[in-house]
């Protein structure tokens, strides 16, 4: 995070996981309190748990700005619900789906979410490659949505990937291994805002 600050991002994004949804186990509510106290940047926690309803209010209440979940990860109606939760506690909401999942399983929600977000990489692990098949489903969303709506990218980010990201209409790009890899930080983060 203090590498973060000063390379100007705009995000700090927390992957949560909870052993089920996917295979791993990663930080939970404390994590994200934690990380709230020593910045101003906005939080966004991305949830590959099972059934976030239960858990939505805790990461609110730890300091999320925006809560993305996946579309995957309970029943439509409950993810209905669960989108309106997260709103109705005054945080951005946001989808996401796997990249097996087709993406017009997302446009019942478009109506209620603040950010989509197409997974390039199977979730649960970081340092996969880049998954450039997925970029269709970006440009389906920027086609189904206004101009500023914001349609994130998540998974082998990096100066090569960025611009394809960006073409097919990207606009929030979340990169980890690469931007921690990377020698000068700052000078990463505005190659893929270039």
């Amino acid at each position: 995070i203090r590498a973060m600050v000063p390379a100007k991002a705009d995000y700090v994004h927390v992957d949560v996981m909870d052993g089920i949804f996917v295979p791993n186990i990663t930080s939970g509510q404390p994590v994200v309190a934690s990380v709230h106290k020593v910045t101003e940047l906005p939080l966004d926690v991305h949830l590959m748990i099972d059934t976030p309803i239960k858990y939505v209010d805790q990461f609110i209440a730890s300091g999320a700005d925006m809560v993305v979940i996946h579309l995957e990860s309970d029943t439509p109606e409950m993810i209905h619900k669960t989108l309106a939760r997260i709103r109705e506690l005054g945080c951005k909401a946001g989808l996401t789906i796997k990249p097996g999942t087709p993406v017009e399983a997302m446009a019942p929600y478009l109506g209620e979410i603040d950010m989509a977000l197409i997974m390039t990489v199977e979730p649960g692990f970081g340092g996969q490659s880049f998954m450039a098949d997925m970029m269709p489903k970006v440009q389906w969303l920027r086609e189904h949505t206004s101009p500023d709506f914001l349609i994130q990218v998540d998974g082998g980010v990096d100066a090569k990937t960025a611009p394809v990201c960006k073409a097919a209409g990207a606009n929030v790009l979340v990169s980890g291994s690469a931007f921690f890899k990377a020698a000068d930080k700052a000078a990463f983060v505005q190659t893929l805002m270039a």
